[in-house]
């Protein structure tokens, strides 16, 4: 605004809580916000861009065991607390965690449980790049505790999935300008621009979906989710000539 020289389009800037698994997205009005692309700022080292993410659900596992007193619970008693137990140490000796996976690879990951007895209530991400693998290993997971519950013969387990984002790729394929432009932007800006994926989520996917392409940025971020976590500010000034060089080129183009 204090540079007239800068010549570009029409900007709009959207500010959302909650990133990650898109809750922020939800109540976005497109045709309010009137974009025909978008970028997050939310990468992290320099010089990256992201155009690809997870395909991710959430899946919860209610166990309903059979709860009695322990004084006379011999062949009656079926512990949820156990068969949770069961399923979390059947999950460890596989190759589908967090801490064994990489690159492109997907995982089943534990986030959350509580319970008593007689109830327990388990909580699962699971993540892949494709909907293929996030499908198998949603199906993983569930012939895993039905192996188990042979072993509780009087219990019961439900199951219930629910959609967090999709893979962005799957919608910025179809607009490759979009990535094209943001990565000589980086160029411009001095630096090497390496397009990745991301092991995670972003705001980007929910809004792709929702009509508005819009891969990743970087913005110097690091140790996501951790105590660590931190940013750099001299990245941050670098992702700032990156948007300006960015807004140049859309005009130059269109």
């Amino acid at each position: 605004m204090q540079n007239p020289e800068v010549k570009h389009g029409t900007i709009k800037i959207l500010f959302t809580p909650d990133e990650e698994i898109g809750r922020g997205t939800e109540k976005v009005d497109l045709v309010k916000l009137g974009a025909d692309f978008g970028y997050t700022m939310d990468g992290e080292s320099l010089g990256t861009l992201e155009d690809e993410t997870f395909s991710a659900d959430a899946m919860g596992l209610t166990i309903h065991g059979v709860s009695t007193h322990p004084g006379f619970a011999k062949g009656k008693l079926e512990n949820a607390l156990k068969i949770a137990g069961d399923i979390l140490a059947a999950l460890s000796k596989d190759s589908l965690s967090p801490e064994t996976t990489e690159g492109i690879e997907g995982f089943i990951h534990p986030t959350q449980i509580s319970g008593i007895q007689e109830s327990v209530k388990l909580d699962f991400i699971i993540r892949d790049f494709t909907m293929v693998g996030l499908h198998e290993k949603e199906a993983y997971l569930q012939n895993i505790v039905n192996q188990i519950l042979l072993n509780y013969p009087n219990s019961t387990v439900d199951f219930k999935v629910v959609e967090q984002y999709r893979n962005m790729k799957e919608v910025l394929v179809n607009y490759p300008q979009v990535v094209e432009f943001a990565l000589e932007a980086i160029e411009q800006a001095g630096l090497k621009a390496e397009k990745r994926s991301i092991r995670g989520g972003t705001d980007g996917s929910r809004l792709s979906f929702m009509g508005l392409p819009c891969p990743n940025i970087f913005a110097g971020e690091h140790a996501f989710h951790s105590k660590l976590e931190w940013v750099s500010v001299q990245d941050m000034e670098k992702a700032t000539q990156v948007i300006i060089n960015l807004v140049q080129i859309w005009e130059q183009r269109s």
